[in-house]
């Protein structure tokens, strides 16, 4: 088994993680994969692999982070169903998709994707700048299109869909409480098949260690997890006592920073 201090360590990213999936809406990957990685890499393990396995694992941790995390925001009637069971299709076919084509994929580049599209959301929220708000209303075909979107960028990157479904979200006109629990909800699906993608895989890469499953460590898994799903829902609980302003400019800093991580990890 890992050391004591890599399971505190873990437990620790954990109640961190799962205080940000709640308070945003997130999965809480953004967090867990430039960490991760750095974490793994320390370890031993090359740095291809490391970035993989980082992904793999922290979509594993998201399923149990975004159950609770669903949980607290649907108790507070801020989930809309409707939006969530329209985006599911394509997340999941998205999702499953991309993660298969991840193993094929340089670390680099999808490090550098990372990055570019915390920077981005850092500077859309910062800047305060939207589109123009939709004067159409939420469709079927426009709910899919945009999950299969999502999915896919989200399983190359592990943020659990919940940076963009903010901000397309929000573009439908959709306040922005409602649009962090509908996030919540859809990174759900988005967290179990990207998992199962990684696991599949990676399988035949990390088979000879016992205790990875794909790309996906089973120390980490369980120990983030467990502090993760109970830290969610107080974080869910502040949520809905902020002010939407001052949570737009968390999610920008928490979206800088992990940018700032991921180039620095390549540096």
């Amino acid at each position: 088994m890992p050391d004591i201090e890599w399971i505190l360590l873990y437990l620790v990213l954990g109640a961190l993680v799962g205080f940000v999936a709640g308070l945003l809406g997130l999965g809480g990957g953004g967090i867990l994969v430039p960490l991760l990685s750095s974490i793994f890499i320390y370890q031993g393990i090359n740095a291809d692999n490391a970035i993989h396995l980082a992904l793999g694992t922290s979509l594993a941790c998201m399923i149990v982070s975004s159950t609770a995390s669903i949980r607290a925001h649907a108790s507070q009637n801020t989930v809309v169903w409707p939006a969530v069971g329209g985006m599911a299709p394509g997340v999941i076919a998205g999702g499953f998709l991309a993660a298969q084509a991840a193993a094929h994929i340089n670390s680099v580049c999808i490090a550098i994707f990372f990055a570019l599209l915390m920077a981005t959301v850092a500077g859309q929220m910062f800047l305060n700048w939207r589109p123009e708000p939709s004067s159409k209303p939420l469709t079927f075909r426009g709910l899919i299109v945009a999950g299969i979107g999502i999915g896919s960028v989200s399983a190359l990157a592990a943020v659990g869909g919940g940076f963009l479904a903010v901000t397309y979200l929000g573009y439908k006109n959709m306040n922005i409480k409602s649009a962090i629990g509908t996030s919540a909800a859809i990174g759900l699906p988005i967290a179990i098949t990207g998992t199962i993608g990684y696991m599949i895989s990676g399988w035949s890469i990390t088979l000879n260690n016992p205790y990875t499953v794909g790309f996906v460590d089973v120390p980490a898994f369980l120990a983030i997890a467990f502090t993760s799903a109970i830290a969610a829902s107080y974080g869910a609980r502040c949520s809905h006592n902020l002010p939407d302003a001052f949570l737009k400019k968390i999610f920008a800093a928490i979206s800088l920073l992990l940018s700032i991580k991921m180039l620095l990890f390549l540096a």
